[in-house]
């Protein structure tokens, strides 16, 4: 696996279920805890380990929202962005819909349009210093409930930052039905953008079903409980319905309980179209690079297979057909590369 690691860590790649504050390093959490004193947050990176295992989901939850509360003001907003992108570049990320929860900030305090200005001269700094395309997916966080729903919907729609493409819903699964939420999908797919809401994560595949049919789902958030039905693989597949897989993250939040029960082997052989994700990354002791060498034991791929998920990847992404060609290309001429005597 030594080569295989290697391989990966110089691929070309893109990354679709990644959180915005879920992916704030030790060395990023731990600045913004300094900046803000009164927070329960460690400011020692090396603590963090310790405060990033959790219990179970609902501990995950709980400890996710205290470093939301450490993003208090547009600065904050602005340098756990452009770091993310940094943390992405070393890793050969060239573009990453990144999941922001604008709800968690405007609702502490921090105006609405810097927020957006934040992130967006963020996104504009990473593409030209760092090579990193950025977009955004809004997302409602689902245990806020429905008032969360409307001023995420009302933030997407009426503000529309530029790098916007997609609109999801996150957080907990249970006791938080996903029909709820339609008419702000509704809304947010009238005005042009895409949806991409969490489902199967932590509850059954009903719950994957609901997105597909109430929230209009154009990919699958985790989509873990998918195999529990065979009829939901065969329209998934048939469909071309991607699912955006984070398997360490799995483990980390206990929605499964071991790598070798993850389902992605079950998914991948009823032909769903499987793409690799970090979710939140520091949080779970990963990130892509490693979630990658993970798919491939899992899956026993080669170079060429685990280049086939990059891929998919680009598939799957809202990129725009230039952007996919070329970061497709780019993956080609590096496997070429590679594997070339």
């Amino acid at each position: 696996m030594t080569d295989l690691h290697a391989f990966i860590a110089g691929l070309p790649k893109a990354e679709l279920h990644v959180h915005h504050v879920g992916s704030a390093s030790p060395r990023i959490v731990a600045e913004l805890a300094a900046r803000h004193p009164d927070s329960k947050v460690p400011t020692d990176p090396e603590a963090l380990a310790d405060y990033f295992t959790f219990t179970d989901f609902a501990h995950f939850i709980e400890v996710y929202l205290s470093v939301v509360d450490l993003i208090r003001t547009p600065e904050d907003v602005r340098l756990l962005t452009f770091e993310v992108a940094r943390d992405m570049a070393r890793q050969n990320i060239r573009y990453a819909e990144l999941t922001v929860t604008p709800f968690s900030s405007t609702r502490r305090g921090i105006d609405e349009k810097a927020f957006m200005a934040a992130i967006e001269d963020a996104r504009e700094a990473a593409e030209t210093e760092l090579g990193v395309v950025l977009r955004w997916c809004f997302d409602i966080p689902g245990e806020a409930g429905l008032e969360a729903a409307e001023e995420t919907a009302r933030l997407a729609v009426d503000l529309h930052p530029e790098g916007l493409v997609s609109f999801g819903l996150g957080g907990p699964e249970v006791g938080v039905p996903r029909p709820q939420f339609k008419p702000y999908f509704d809304r947010a797919i009238a005005a042009g953008l895409h949806s991409v809401p969490h489902a199967g994560e932590t509850t059954g595949p009903q719950t994957i079903w609901d997105a597909l049919n109430e929230l209009g789902a154009e990919r699958i958030g985790h989509g873990t409980s998918a195999t529990q039905d065979p009829a939901l693989l065969a329209h998934l597949a048939e469909h071309r319905i991607p699912l955006e897989v984070c398997p360490t993250s799995n483990i980390a939040t206990r929605a499964v309980a071991d790598l070798d029960e993850h389902p992605i082997k079950e998914m991948v052989a009823a032909g769903v179209l499987v793409t690799i994700n970090s979710d939140d990354p520091p949080m779970s002791g990963s990130d892509l690079n490693n979630e990658y060498a993970v798919a491939a034991r899992l899956l026993e791929l080669d170079e060429r297979g685990v280049a086939g998920l990059a891929k998919n990847a680009v598939e799957a992404s809202f990129l725009d057909e230039a952007g996919k060609a070329r970061i497709a290309a780019e993956i080609d001429a590096y496997t070429a590369a590679w594997l070339a005597p």
